[in-house]
């Protein structure tokens, strides 16, 4: 009893690699399957200088469910790497520091 038990844990032992080889192909596949999926959802923002764009509101921003979840009127003044654009109010002020395009919506007219 005791060696046939012994010989079970032996064979288990043996199988471990491929059952943790095979785990590891199914983690690697989920990934792909959910990347695909995020970037098939994707919608790539890209704006111009001189393009009319809103902002969204910042949490401290929203007063209720029913507050606008875009802020006023911006214009782009410099695009910079890695999706940031640097903004300024229809009056001409600068805003102070640079904003992602997913922060960002066109605004159409």
């Amino acid at each position: 009893m005791v060696e046939e038990s012994n010989e079970e844990g032996k064979v288990n032992l043996d199988l471990l690699d491929e059952v943790r080889e095979e785990a590891r192909i199914k983690v690697e596949a989920l990934k792909r399957r959910v990347e695909y999926k995020y970037i098939s959802k994707l919608r790539p923002r890209q704006f111009q200088v001189a393009d009319l764009v809103m902002r969204k509101a910042h949490p401290y921003q929203l007063e209720n469910m029913l507050s606008p979840k875009w802020t006023s009127l911006f214009r782009v003044t410099e695009a910079l790497e890695n999706g940031e654009y640097r903004l300024k109010t229809l009056e001409g002020s600068a805003i102070p520091r640079t904003w992602n395009a997913t922060n960002l919506k066109f605004y159409f007219s």
